[in-house]
């Protein structure tokens, strides 16, 4: 069996062109779990309530419409078969019944086209496994259920397989690890769509965390337990994010927590899956978006704000994260809403909901689903 790649934080790829109402398809079969269904319905299938930005619309899809059993031990009305789908801006397969199916050819035919026209194809979880069958992730990054990674990178050897990570963006390719990170996913490819803000306000109303990187951890072997040390590493944590202007070196950052710096790597680590470093960075580009679409304030006095020091610092970390510019992702994201509207209250309530589920590195480990 062919050794797993090791898996490197993968920074995402957003397209920064103002994007307009899209047609996403996504692929139902017999047996499907009736969540891993839901989840692409529940980011880009509802009404956000969002006037300033267009709807999606959302196609359910099989290779012969009408009743689909799951195995939720109910059966689901599909009205469109793959030929809609074959036409949609975005094909997502949500996942797939086991490793060991053979996907149809009706299904491998539908990836091909839709992906030779230009859509972007997505597997979530096991639907991984599907999008490789196609020959779409030849040559490229990967991931699934970390369960069924070593299975991926024995049957597709072309495949670099990251089996730590929550979801990797390829651009036109885009695979997700199990279950919750497909809500990850999805989240990252409405924010490549529409922008940081309302990607935080759909997360908000789901209850989910607004922003988990694809390159964190997807699971984490020994949870942390709460007690005195916790609370006083989830302090420390608030206090770098409310002031994410000043420098926070690694060592000053583990004595603020009483900690040494060895204890310190180990129990961040193994509190949130990833480093201090790109834990702190993703906080400061983080927090870069969200100003640059809801307020008017230099990009200059942005960037002291969240902690890179100068534009120049700034536009070097948009550039190398996502492809763009500071100032063209505010030309492409910016909120169109009014002054005086209720886009600030939104956003502080989004800030707010941000802070505490990022906060408590207890929440993060024990649960997809946040309190907001």
């Amino acid at each position: 069996m062919p050794a797993i790649a090791p898996a490197p934080l993968l920074p995402p790829r957003p397209r920064t062109v103002a994007a307009p109402a899209a047609t996403i398809g996504v692929v139902a079969f017999p047996g499907i779990n009736p969540f891993h269904l839901a989840v692409p319905g529940l980011v880009f299938g509802v009404d956000r309530g969002l006037g300033d930005t267009p709807r999606d619309r959302l196609l359910v899809g099989a290779a012969v419409p009408g009743r689909c059993p799951t195995s939720g031990g109910y059966a689901l009305e599909i009205d469109h078969d793959f030929a809609a789908l074959a036409a949609c801006d975005m094909v997502i397969v949500p996942s797939w019944t086991d490793p060991d199916d053979e996907p149809d050819a009706a299904l491998l035919d539908l990836l091909r086209e839709a992906h030779g026209r230009g859509a972007r194809i997505v597997g979530l979880c096991l639907g991984t496994f599907v999008v490789a069958a196609a020959g779409l992730l030849d040559g490229r990054a990967a991931t699934t259920h970390w369960a069924a990674a070593e299975i991926l990178a024995a049957r597709h050897p072309a495949i670099t397989v990251r089996p730590e990570v929550l979801y990797v963006d390829e651009g036109d390719v885009v695979t997700a690890a199990g279950v919750a990170a497909g809500l990850d996913c999805c989240l990252h490819l409405l924010r490549t769509r529409h922008g940081a803000e309302v990607a935080n306000r759909v997360a908000r109303r789901l209850v989910v965390s607004p922003h988990r990187q694809g390159g964190q951890a997807q699971f984490i072997e020994q949870p942390v337990r709460p007690g005195p040390e916790v609370d006083r590493f989830a302090r420390v944590l608030d206090a770098v994010r409310a002031r994410l202007d000043r420098p926070h070196s690694l060592d000053a950052t583990a004595a603020a927590a009483s900690m040494s710096r060895r204890s310190f790597v180990r129990h961040f680590r193994r509190a949130t899956g990833t480093s201090f470093a790109a834990w702190l960075r993703h906080q400061r580009l983080t927090a870069a978006q969200r100003l640059l679409e809801t307020t008017d304030r230099p990009i200059e006095a942005i960037a002291a704000a969240v902690g890179f020091g100068s534009a120049v610092s700034l536009r070097e970390a948009f550039e190398r994260s996502f492809g763009t510019s500071p100032s063209r992702w505010r030309a492409t994201f910016a909120s169109r809403e009014p002054a005086g509207s209720g886009a600030e209250r939104r956003t502080a309530v989004v800030e707010t909901a941000h802070a505490a589920v990022q906060s408590n590195p207890r929440h993060s480990v024990a649960t997809a689903k946040r309190m907001a």
